[in-house]
């Protein structure tokens, strides 16, 4: 008997669609902005807003690189000290010794 109720229930929407008839498509536009065409093998023209925007994220992203370079320079260059090479051997170095050939 459900299955009965599902085909009455498809068979109902259907034919309210039918009784409708054609209805207006609407369209949308992309965000109510400028839309911009792409354009084949061309750079994107891209608007004050987005040159805006792109400039002050990078921006913000370089001082917040640079602050914490400045700040906390041992989470990018260690915080060990930094060996002396001039007390290295040449074996540690992996130089042969004068005598082989």
């Amino acid at each position: 008997m459900s299955s009965f109720g599902r085909m009455l229930g498809v068979l109902r929407g259907g034919t309210r669609l039918i009784r409708r008839g054609p209805q207006r498509i609407m369209t949308r536009k992309a965000g109510g902005g400028p839309h911009i065409e792409p354009q084949y093998r061309q750079f994107p023209q891209l608007t004050r807003n987005q040159k805006f925007q792109s400039e002050l994220i990078s921006g913000a992203m370089w001082f917040w690189i640079l602050w914490h370079l400045w700040h906390d320079p041992d989470a990018v260059l260690g915080h060990f000290p930094w060996p002396d090479a001039s007390e290295w051997t040449d074996e540690e170095l992996g130089i042969p010794a004068d005598d082989e050939e």
